[in-house]
């Protein structure tokens, strides 16, 4: 199974991100990091006020069923920074998005070290980390909607790229 580090960028809901966080720990990702307006579980020195910590905690909570308490996470100041810091220690750094440059999940045969990155739900990944990617992957729609939530997304993602020998 490859290393895998995902990156959930400005998703806005705290449920998604507790989805998130219960696939990434069931299926033995590396870490999670939050960036942008991704809301985040209470950390020691919270800057945030109570209420907004607990609020988060609450919505996280709800999905992730503790799974935050287990997965390894951070919130880094700047994207595309820690974008950066991956590509250097060698991971292939991969969009889950629909693009034009995008090839299907089940075409992808990844090798190595893999940050998966994931973005808003309504208005997709910012143009500068999908210029980053190293590879920019989609996941086939067979009905009339365009596209997954981000959390389902990311399960069938994760669930491909942990099942390679």
């Amino acid at each position: 199974m490859p290393e895998i580090v995902v990156i959930a960028h400005n998703i806005r809901s705290s449920h998604n991100i507790g989805a998130i966080f219960r696939t990434c720990e069931g299926l033995g990702v590396e870490k999670l990091i939050l960036s942008g307006y991704s809301p985040y579980p209470g950390k020691p020195n919270d800057k945030r006020l109570p209420h907004l910590v607990e609020r988060a905690n609450r919505g996280i909570n709800k999905t992730a069923l503790g799974a935050q308490n287990y997965l390894k996470w951070e919130r880094p100041g700047n994207v595309l920074s820690a974008i950066t810091k991956l590509k250097i220690k060698g991971y292939t750094i991969a969009a889950l998005e629909q693009s034009e440059k995008s090839i299907e999940l089940s075409e992808y045969k990844p090798a190595g070290r893999i940050a998966l990155i994931l973005g808003n739900e309504i208005e997709g990944m910012d143009k500068e980390i999908l210029d980053i990617s190293d590879i920019i992957i989609e996941i086939a729609m067979k009905g009339k909607k365009e596209s997954f939530n981000v959390s389902i997304a990311a399960a069938m993602c994760l669930y491909k790229l942990t099942s390679i020998k």
